[in-house]
């Protein structure tokens, strides 16, 4: 379980073939890895990945096939949000992120307004119910509330310190990005379907 409250940005530095899947070795930019062993989780670009080795600057982790196919960014060397798995002692700065990725969103509009920059980004239909207006969403794991929705896409404000601390200043139109929406929302949908069930 991950806050969506980036800790170091990273960089993707080497991608070997595994069978079918690949090992990825990340520099840990910024990342305290003193504490890190093998088998800890950290999330990746918005992907909750397992360390197989690390020294004191990158680690390395081993990525199925079915986690390339519904994310995007971790098949190609580039800059990766990175956060260590929370710690039951730790603040909630952001929100409750699992690091498993619901769908790949496109950014449609990426502008200044003022010091801040204006995001929007068309999620695919099947996961676009989850995302309401004040909620919370994930986009490459960070941790960001939702200020506009019309259909298919939503608008964020990022302030100048999300842009600074995150990869998401270099985003474009066009950029595709690793999204996963708010889990109380799916619980509340679950919630509701099964007791239209048990009412029937």
């Amino acid at each position: 379980m991950f806050t969506g409250i980036i800790q170091a940005i990273g960089r993707i530095e080497q991608i070997e073939p595994a069978g079918d899947d690949v090992r990825l070795t990340i520099a840990a930019g910024k990342l305290d890895m003193s504490d890190v062993a093998p088998g800890d989780s950290i999330a990746t670009g918005g992907v909750c990945l397992t360390v197989i080795a690390h020294d004191e600057k990158s680690f390395q982790v081993h990525v199925s096939r079915e986690t390339l196919s519904c994310t995007v960014g971790l098949d190609t060397s580039r800059s990766v949000n990175l956060e260590k798995a929370l710690r039951l002692s730790d603040r909630l700065g952001g929100h409750l992120v699992s690091g498993h990725v619901d769908g790949v969103g496109q950014v449609v509009r990426f502008e200044s307004v003022g010091d801040c920059m204006l995001l929007c980004i068309r999620a695919p239909h099947e996961i676009s119910r989850y995302i309401a207006i004040k909620g919370s969403v994930a986009v490459d794991g960070v941790s960001l509330t939702v200020n506009s929705v019309e259909h298919d896409t939503f608008g964020i404000n990022l302030i100048p310190h999300t842009l600074i601390a995150t990869t998401l200043q270099d985003l474009g139109i066009g950029s595709r990005v690793n999204l996963e929406v708010d889990q109380v929302a799916r619980y509340v949908e679950r919630l509701y379907l099964t007791s239209n069930e048990k009412s029937t």
